[in-house]
């Protein structure tokens, strides 16, 4: 018998991945403020900076939106993660 990890409801409900249509933080981008690396909201479609910007965007919208899932908007990069289980899948 084979491990299967677990993956939460949240990642498992996603059935489009959205990458965004945007390669700025919608948020830094208002205030000239600079990121790290973006992520797409997977409930709006909204591309905010990861947890390594200043400003922390993704995380506070996925908390203040209840949106807990987001998906890496960098070039290459194919995963998404749920803000509210903690938990990563990459696809």
């Amino acid at each position: 018998m084979a491990f299967r990890p677990k993956t939460c409801q949240h990642l498992i409900a996603i059935k489009t991945i959205s990458k965004g249509d945007s390669y700025e933080c919608a948020e830094c981008a208002k205030t000239g403020d600079s990121w790290l690396h973006l992520r797409t909201c997977q409930e709006c479609g909204t591309t905010l900076c990861c947890d390594s910007s200043p400003n922390k965007h993704a995380s506070k919208h996925a908390i203040n939106h209840n949106h807990p899932v987001t998906a890496s908007a960098e070039p290459g990069e194919r995963w998404m993660w749920c803000y509210k289980d903690k938990e990563i899948l990459k696809y």
